[in-house]
Order: C-alpha cells, then sequence, then structure tokens
C-alpha cells in the first residue's frame, strides 16, 4: 500500500509540473485542450494546495501516510523495492524548509501566469464547444 500511495504522490507531482509545461507548449501549438477549464482549475487547486502545505508548515498528507504505511508493516520505513526506491529518489530533496516554501511559491506564480498567457475558457464555453447547453 505504501508503493501505491507513492506512485499517486508520483502522479501527483507529475500533473503539476507536466501540466505547466504542457500549457505553456499547448497555447504555443494552438492546442485547444490546454485551455478546457475543468484542466486548468484542477491544476490550479494541485499547486495552491502544495503551497497551502508550505506556507502553514504542513507535512504533505501523502508522505504523511506513505511512512505510516512504512512503519505499520513492520519492516524499516527506508526499505523500498527498486520501483520505489527510484520514485522517492525523484520526489523527495534534502533541503530547509523554506527552499521548497519559496520554490513552490515561484513555481504556482508561473501557474498563475499561465493563466494570462494561455487563457482558459470558461466553463459555458467550453460546454458550447462539446455541444451541450450549460446549466444556469
Amino acid at each position: 500500500m505504501a508503493n501505491a500511495v507513492l506512485l499517486i504522490h508520483a502522479g501527483f507531482v507529475l500533473f503539476v509540473v507536466l501540466g505547466l509545461l504542457l500549457i505553456v507548449l499547448g497555447g504555443a501549438c494552438r492546442w485547444a485542450w490546454v485551455r478546457n477549464p475543468w484542466f486548468r482549475v484542477a491544476h490550479l487547486a494541485a499547486i495552491a494546495i502544495v503551497v497551502a502545505e508550505s506556507w502553514l508548515g504542513i507535512a504533505c498528507p501523502l508522505t504523511t501516510m506513505e511512512m505510516t504505511l512504512r512503519a505499520q508493516s513492520g519492516g524499516p520505513v527506508y526499505d523500498q523495492s527498486f520501483i520505489a526506491h527510484w520514485v522517492r529518489r525523484l520526489l523527495f530533496y534534502e533541503a530547509p524548509p523554506w527552499v521548497f516554501t519559496v520554490a513552490y511559491t515561484a513555481f504556482a506564480a508561473c501557474v498563475i501566469a499561465s493563466w494570462i498567457a494561455v487563457r482558459p475558457q470558461g466553463f459555458g464555453a467550453h460546454e458550447r464547444r462539446q455541444g451541450r447547453t450549460p446549466q444556469t
């Protein structure tokens, strides 16, 4: 279970990081899907959660859950499978907490800038494009 939580955590990180790269690239290449309001709100909410946790000094619940599951399994917390070892090495770095707060905040500023540079469609416009009538 701990490895499953670690993979979910890695997926979350990939969504946040690759999401911004795809938004910027999609804006330049005129990909309509990067303007999808549901995608954009989910992406903005994801980085907002990370920044809020960082500013408030709250440990990521996924990290806490993973470590709890590892400890409850009776094994050492850092005893991992091959995949878990490498995913963990890609996700976690040693640095003072303020470094992560600054990095997350700067990344969030880039996400906010992407809202200006690559404007998402309004929810009604997205539904009309999909052939549906928005509910009022």
